[in-house]
């Protein structure tokens, strides 16, 4: 018996065709990445000029750069109050006046993870919250 000499012929891939794919993919994602919108967009909070006069009860909550929490009852002194304490403490002014507002006054560097959770507390309790800004110069 006689044994067939086999046709060694190496197998050779084409990587042409692999690197046309990747270069329009990339071209693709590319031209797909400019016509999105950004994320990080820098805002500038607006001023605002309006002035409103209120003859209803008002308690002040405010915020500070370290995130300490101060309330001020109508026109009494700012007192520090812990977050926790917050909400019993405008739930039990508002059960006395129904009528009360609370006016957030946040430092302009404060994240907005802080002023949502004072949103929250106003929603859950349906209080009526005014959010402070600055005047125009």
């Amino acid at each position: 018996m006689a044994l067939k000499k086999r046709n060694k012929t190496s197998a050779e891939f084409s990587m042409s065709s692999m690197t046309d794919i990747i270069f329009l993919l990339l071209l693709f994602f590319m031209v797909a990445s400019t016509m999105s919108a950004p994320n990080d967009m820098r805002v500038k909070l607006p001023q605002s000029s309006a002035k409103t006069a209120t003859k209803s009860h008002i308690v002040k909550v405010s915020i500070n750069t370290l995130g300490e929490y101060q309330v001020a009852d109508g026109g009494a002194a700012p007192t520090p109050i812990a977050f926790d304490d917050l909400a019993p403490y405008l739930q039990n002014v508002y059960a006395q006046d129904t009528t009360t507002f609370v006016a957030l006054y946040a430092d302009e560097e404060v994240p907005y993870r802080e002023i949502v959770k004072v949103l929250d507390i106003a929603n859950e309790n349906r209080l009526k919250l005014v959010i402070a800004t600055k005047p125009k110069e």
